[in-house]
């Protein structure tokens, strides 16, 4: 079965939201509609939609028209098995002294190293994308400084890959929340799977609004892989939870949005130690 792909970008926030809940009372139905600004400074946010049969043309040509959107660009997208496609083009990927892979590749996974098994069919944040491999090295490279964390937060962890890192190497559990649940889902499932269970507890999370990372605050090392806006407005909060002398692994930091994000930390009193660039992507590591 054929999926199509309903894509256009306006400016502000706003628009854009009520575009997407008018787009759902479309027929047919949307499948899932997503509203994502785009981190180019431009303003402009994307909104799109899958729909499993040809969505309604004259409809979303009304809609754009009424909220002053681009026109609609409709794509219609060849059967994939997605999963298969992943397992075949992701290879496992090594950070440091981690090893990042699927079950696929199971026997590959090399002597001295420290394995995390992450499936294709939660290919986000595997440790392919330069944002995660960045604070894997992150990690790495403060381990290898003599750094030990005794009291970890992954914020916005996604799959966990980043909180049971630092689990694998250091004694003392960490704490990973996500604001979405189906990800913190995810991320106990990671965690059972890499037999971590009882050293990683995953939690539903705004930033550091949860009881249970209120409790273990202040922490040593905080993880924060999201987006530039959102690390930007977790500065005040990242400061008040994050321990004198503890460091703070940003990343989902677009290079030329770095400097912006470096300001802001420095501002609250946290310090920029180390940068590093992977493709589009760079992950800081800073001191508070």
């Amino acid at each position: 079965m054929p999926t199509y792909t309903a894509l256009t970008t306006l400016p502000g926030k706003a628009p854009a939201e009520a575009l997407g809940e008018a787009m759902e009372r479309l027929n047919p139905e949307p499948t899932g509609v997503g509203v994502f600004e785009i981190e180019d400074g431009s303003g402009l946010w994307e909104v799109g939609a899958y729909f499993v049969e040809a969505p309604d043309q004259a409809g979303l040509a009304v809609l754009a028209a009424a909220f002053d959107a681009k026109p609609f660009a409709i794509s219609e997208l060849p059967e994939t098995d997605w999963v298969a496609k992943v397992k075949r083009e992701l290879a496992p990927v090594e950070a440091g002294q981690f090893f990042v892979y699927g079950s696929h590749d199971a026997d590959k996974v090399p002597e001295n190293c420290e394995p995390l098994l992450i499936e294709a069919a939660m290919a986000f944040g595997t440790g392919h994308h330069g944002t995660t491999q960045g604070c894997l090295l992150a990690l790495d490279r403060l381990d290898k400084a003599g750094v030990k964390g005794a009291n970890v937060a992954d914020i916005g962890c996604g799959t966990a890959v980043l909180a049971m890192a630092a689990a694998r190497i250091w004694p003392n559990p960490a704490l990973a929340g996500d604001i979405d649940p189906v990800a913190v889902d995810v991320a106990a499932a990671n965690v059972k799977v890499n037999e971590l269970e009882g050293r990683v507890t995953c939690v539903v999370a705004a930033g550091f609004d949860a009881p249970e990372l209120q409790a273990a605050a202040p922490f040593d090392l905080v993880f924060a892989n999201i987006l530039k806006g959102p690390l930007i407005d977790l500065a005040p909060d990242m400061a008040k939870n994050l321990q004198s002398g503890g460091y703070a692994i940003l990343s989902g930091i677009l290079n030329e949005q770095a400097d912006e994000v470096i300001a802001v930390y420095a501002e609250n009193g946290i310090s920029l130690t180390y940068r590093e660039e992977i493709g589009e992507w760079t992950t800081l590591t800073l001191q508070k």
